[in-house]
């Protein structure tokens, strides 16, 4: 395992002065009396809680760094020399048919499959982050034009300084939560959907209300946590005003804004940021069930559930409710989490690695299945980000799992092409990028198979989205490959037999058998 400094990181801007670290605390092995910086302790100093969180806010996202005994990187894939699986009714596999532009990648989800995706990944929740308000068109679009599902997270109204509420509380009006919803239907093809995510302050709210309502969404999506940490969604507000506003609005906010040695130090300049924290859900079968048919009364055909990196407990919990309640969808995400605002030590240590939860989450599909019960469509998340990541999830879970969530890898292409635009108007184009070219023409390999299709509307489509979709595509292609390998035409015939363990740690974990026991059987009745 690599050495863990837990006292500095380049997310919290720290940085030990020593070579030479105890592994253990992260100190430097000599500490000097007179050391002008630059350790977690050092900055915690005076910087006090500051310290905690990733940053500067919202201009990155972040994702922990630990290093775990087994991950997905103990797996192969396995190929073949013969066989075919999933090729359309009626074509004789051959050379000629089977070749790997002919693998179909596209899932479906929900009780009645009716939500399609052009590819197995989807992306995660991007609620009241300022990463996610400020790059919404280009995600938005991105996901729409490459047809896969979008999550729009949690606490989105509740932050929007322009909502209006009635006299009871409730949203009357949302211009954010309107803007989003609208931009991705304005490119929605068929494929995927905007699903809009509720924690306890969003449900108070009525935020399932207003996008029934308003927008006639068919899909809500239910919280119980993620893998990046284990407490409510957060965001940072640098301004003493919008602090108050968000507490009034019935958000915890820290550190106080209403007390006056707060207001103090904010004014003196010592305070320069509050943070805006939601609150724990608290899950109870009943209340669970209850929730289920208040949503359902009000008009939504698919009801979606989200869950964290939390113990085997609550795993089978969420499996066995959502079997019992008929979720359509319950993904599961492991830690450590990508997201922009978690506390950094959390994201580190905090929860279930998400080898280890999906391996939990297998047997318990299994268990159920065993005792008759319909296993909902299950999407694994928590650090992924390329086609291989998605091969060995849906073949690690197989049947249940139908795809992949990732967050931080479909962000990052929509801020790459966003900067792009930036950048050829400055006429400041990187090294990295300028050997393609210097126009959008030149440099998005997708750019004129995307001008072929919309035509005038490319004026609609930001550079982001242009670069999610290119992204989407090189997923798409090498998911291809790999399941062509490995004889899979459809994911539907992608299975457990297709994976080998490394290690003998990994197939204790997973099941998967070690890769010198992987077929010996038929190896032996082949020698036989």
């Amino acid at each position: 395992m690599n050495l863990q400094q837990p006292n500095a990181n380049d997310v919290t801007q720290t940085a030990n002065r020593s070579r030479s670290v105890v592994p253990g605390s992260g100190l430097c092995t000599r500490c000097i009396d007179g050391c002008r910086g630059n350790c977690e302790v050092f900055k915690a100093t005076f910087r006090g809680r500051e310290v905690i969180y990733p940053g500067p806010f919202g201009e990155i996202s972040a994702g922990g760094d630990k290093e775990y005994p087994v991950d997905y990187s103990h797996l192969n894939i396995q190929g073949y020399a013969m066989g075919a699986k999933g090729l359309p009714e009626g074509v004789e596999a051959g050379p000629d048919t089977a070749t790997f532009p002919a693998v179909n990648t596209e899932t479906g989800y929900g009780w009645d499959k009716k939500v399609k995706m052009r590819v197995p990944a989807f992306t995660g929740a991007l609620g009241s982050t300022e990463i996610a308000r400020k790059n919404w068109e280009h995600f938005a679009i991105g996901a729409a034009i490459s047809g896969v599902t979008l999550v729009c997270g949690e606490n989105v109204c509740g932050i929007d300084p322009e909502l209006e509420l009635d006299p009871k509380g409730k949203i009357k009006k949302a211009p954010d939560m309107d803007r989003r919803i609208e931009t991705y239907k304005k490119f929605h093809e068929g494929y995927g959907e905007i699903l809009v995510q509720m924690n306890v302050e969003d449900t108070r709210l009525g935020v399932a209300e207003y996008v029934r309502k308003k927008h006639d969404l068919e899909t809500i999506e239910l919280k119980w946590g993620q893998g990046a940490k284990c407490i409510g969604g957060e965001i940072k507000v640098k301004s003493l005003e919008r602090a108050l506003e968000l507490k009034k609005r019935g958000y915890i906010v820290t550190p106080d804004p209403t007390l006056k040695a707060v207001q103090n130090a904010y004014k003196a300049g010592a305070i320069r940021e509050f943070e805006r924290h939601s609150r724990l859900g608290f899950v109870t079968e009943e209340a669970f069930f209850q929730e289920i048919k208040r949503l359902r009364d009000l008009g939504f055909k698919r009801i979606t559930l989200k869950t964290g990196a939390y113990p085997m407990r609550e795993l089978a919990m969420a499996v066995k409710y959502s079997s019992m309640a008929g979720i359509d969808l319950l993904t599961i995400d492991g830690a450590p989490g990508g997201t922009g605002m978690s506390p950094w030590r959390m994201m580190e240590e905090w929860g279930v690695p998400t080898f280890y939860l999906q391996s939990m989450t297998y047997e318990i599909c299994e268990k159920l299945t065993k005792k008759g019960m319909r296993v909902p469509d299950i999407a694994i998340a928590g650090g992924f980000s390329t086609e291989d990541h998605i091969f060995k999830v849906l073949a690690m879970g197989a049947p249940y799992v139908k795809a992949v969530c990732m967050g931080r890898a479909y962000m990052i292409p929509g801020m790459v092409g966003k900067n792009i635009g930036y950048w050829i108007d400055g006429k400041d184009l990187p090294s990295t990028v300028s050997r393609y070219g210097k126009t959008p023409e030149e440099i998005f390999v997708c750019y004129d198979e995307l001008v072929e299709k919309y035509g005038n509307r490319m004026k609609e489509i930001p550079l982001g989205a242009i670069g999610i979709y290119s992204f989407a595509q090189k997923l798409k292609v090498g998911l291809q490959q790999l399941m062509a390998g490995s004889r899979n035409f459809r994911l539907d015939t992608i299975s457990r037999k297709d994976l080998m363990s490394l290690t003998e740690e990994a197939a204790k974990v997973s099941g998967i058998p070690y890769v010198m026991d992987a077929y010996r059987e038929e190896a032996e009745a082949v020698l036989g």
